[in-house]
């Protein structure tokens, strides 16, 4: 039983301080905005729709893949805070060994970027913010 408070504790208690989580590296902080996306976007189709599982899956890839995360990027960046860029190019910047299926070298590192930003919110607890940018993300897609 306490494993499992550990485990709420560190969910509901992700309100870090802006300089604890400015403090992670950019991919971790992409690899925490990946899940906190998914998961965001998963509830939604969920809450709002009764599908089969596949249908919710190709759904929520469609919404977090790499070109659709680039594209969003693109559209928000004039509301970014100086902090919120300065993570976004770190995110951007990061090296990594890997790339998208189906997105170009510089789609994928603007999505890196992205989930970076998003893991930045998440950790210092602005979920108000984290919300709004993907429910704007969900509103593209669903309107393409």
């Amino acid at each position: 039983m306490e494993e499992s408070l550990k485990l709420e504790e560190s969910i509901n208690q992700s309100n870090m301080s802006e300089k604890e989580a400015y403090q992670y590296s950019p991919l971790a902080l992409a690899y925490i905005g990946d899940s906190a996306l998914d998961l965001l976007v998963k509830t939604y189709y969920v809450k709002n729709s009764n599908k089969q599982t596949y249908k919710y899956h190709k759904d929520v890839c469609n919404i977090v893949k790499a070109v659709n995360q680039a594209q969003f990027i693109d559209s928000i960046m004039d509301e970014l805070s100086e902090d919120e860029m300065d993570i976004y190019k770190r995110g951007r910047n990061a090296t990594t060994h890997s790339k998208a299926k189906n997105a170009t070298m510089g789609e994928y590192r603007k999505a890196t970027g992205l989930e970076a930003l998003f893991g930045y919110l998440y950790l210092k607890g602005d979920m108000a913010k984290l919300n709004s940018f993907v429910d704007r993300m969900i509103d593209m897609y669903e309107n393409k």
